[in-house]
């Protein structure tokens, strides 16, 4: 059961939640799944193996805000002209690395911006190839013939190659050096299938381009860990990109036009505002797990009739993987003459992994697992606000509507003075004169966040009985040492993308 429980999900907080390993495998781990997460008394009564403390407000602020980034787009003579007005983004771990990423960028070649987040499990490898790769792969899929043909044509000659994408990353984001000759020698390979198969005046839709390069990337991620590499390190490397995993949840914005891709179990949620000026939340994107009934019945019609019963069970695929779509995850893909054979040729680091050396159960009939995305598109209007794509640890927490809500109130300055709700519970007039000083605190607690994304965070970890953020809790729970934090929450990313009304009104009329 020690290399079942790398792969597995535990329950936790009423919603299946993921079991993650750090970076570097642990070998011969023992975990039990699936497990429940602790109930909150329990999690911090008085115990002589779990010390905890309450840090203060500014060592609060100092955890919350180490990997928060803004970009605010420019303006040109004194007015913004685009659709999209900025993002707040932030990431909070819960693994030792943190196995989420992120990324942004704008598009030069062709047009509008594309922001993503990255969900690791088994292993941080994939999802730091992802943050690296895959806009490069969207930015090739969507350029047309011609463009492709001088894009070639340059690096032939050696001329300079004109950049396909700026980047707004933090100034902490890991860049692996090491793997960027092999990176573009694989994407160059694309571009020059892409010229060998298209013809000139040819020009994909941003659909067609984003499920190609989708499926392309995760193509050359399994291709580069089959043929390994001469140095030993990228060897080595390419192959825990490999037989880790990430989902990915991507969108792309240009103009009114919004398109979802995702693969997994990552959400993008639209904050729409209504006349009275509260926040709706619109849904954009469907996770891809157990609870999906299209997911399960596509899982079906794909493998013979004699898997039904063991393709998907505890609601995980073939007992292990919580996400039926990812990157990654060759145990999943590949046949397992193909697994032993790279194993048998690679590095001895990864004879002693106990997860690599692990067949999965019934696996009959590969591949199991795609990443082929689901392609949602939305015309943006005046209303639609704001775009909140995160990772499933900050899902599992708020629920989408509490999230709009946080958010809204954030980037208005507006605080809806909705009646207080307890939810049934007797409480006593202390309390509720605490949630009343709580409520007038909340309003002036909003500036101490620079960031939409800390805000949410700030709330998806302290979130209190009665939907308040409790700065106890919130402590409590960042001062969690490292091995005890992943039991009672997963990595949180966040990025919030802020939309122009003005803009998108001109755009519709």
């Amino acid at each position: 059961m020690a290399a079942t429980s790398h792969l597995s999900r535990v329950w936790r907080g009423g919603e299946l939640r993921k079991f993650q390993v750090s970076c570097q495998f642990l070998p011969g781990a023992n975990r039990s799944f699936p497990q429940k997460r602790r109930p909150w008394p329990q999690c911090f009564s008085a115990s002589a193996s779990i010390a905890t403390y309450m840090l203060t407000p500014p060592q609060v602020n100092s955890i919350l805000k180490a990997n928060e980034f803004s970009f605010k787009v420019p303006e040109f003579d004194g007015k913004n002209l685009s659709s999209v007005m900025g993002f707040d983004s932030n990431q909070l771990p819960a693994n030792a690395p943190i196995e989420d990423r992120r990324s942004a960028a704008t598009l030069l070649q062709t047009r509008g911006m594309l922001l993503g987040v990255f969900d690791g499990h088994a292993g941080c490898a994939c999802a730091q190839a992802l943050s690296e790769r895959l806009f490069y792969y969207i930015a090739v899929a969507m350029l047309p013939h011609e463009t492709l043909q001088d894009l070639e044509n340059a690096v032939e000659s050696g001329r300079a190659v004109h950049p396909l994408l700026q980047w707004h990353k933090h100034p902490h984001d890991y860049y692996s050096r090491e793997a960027q000759a092999l990176y573009f020698s694989s994407l160059r390979t694309f571009w020059q299938e892409l010229l060998d198969l298209g013809c000139p005046g040819d020009q994909p839709t941003v659909s067609e381009a984003l499920v190609c390069a989708f499926k392309r990337l995760d193509n050359d991620i399994s291709l580069e860990a089959q043929v390994g590499d001469p140095n030993a390190f990228l060897h080595y490397w390419v192959l825990r990109v490999a037989f880790s995993g990430a989902t990915a949840c991507v969108a792309h914005v240009d103009g009114s036009d919004l398109h979802i891709a995702n693969a997994g179990d990552g959400r993008a949620v639209l904050g729409v505002q209504e006349p009275d000026g509260t926040f709706s939340a619109l849904t954009l994107s469907n996770d891809h797990c157990a609870q999906n009934e299209d997911e399960l019945q596509r899982l079906r019609q794909e493998h013979p009739p004699s898997e039904a019963k063991t393709v998907v069970r505890q609601d995980r695929l073939l007992g292990l993987l919580m996400p039926f779509r990812a990157f990654g995850d060759v145990k999943f893909k590949w046949s397992i003459e193909l697994q032993k054979r790279v194993l048998e040729s690679g590095p001895d680091a990864l004879h002693e992994n106990e997860h690599t050396k692990f067949i999965p159960p019934s696996y009959h009939t590969p591949p199991y697992l795609t990443a082929e995305p689901e392609i949602t598109y939305h015309r943006l209007r005046p209303q639609d606000r704001f775009l909140v794509i995160g990772s499933d640890g900050l899902w599992e927490t708020l629920h989408r509507q509490e999230v709009v809500r946080i958010v809204g109130e954030y980037l208005t300055g507006v605080h809806q003075q909705l009646p207080i709700t307890v939810g049934g519970y007797r409480v006593t007039l202390g309390q509720m004169q605490g949630l009343l000083q709580e409520r007038k605190a909340r309003v002036s607690s909003t500036f101490e966040d620079q960031n939409a994304a800390t805000h949410l965070i700030r709330h998806a970890v302290g979130n209190g009985e009665f939907g308040q953020v409790d700065d106890e809790r919130l402590s409590k729970m960042l001062s969690l040492p490292e091995e005890l934090a992943r039991m009672y929450r997963d990595d949180i990313t966040i990025i919030i993308t802020q939309f122009n009304p003005n803009v998108l009104g001109t755009q519709q009329s």
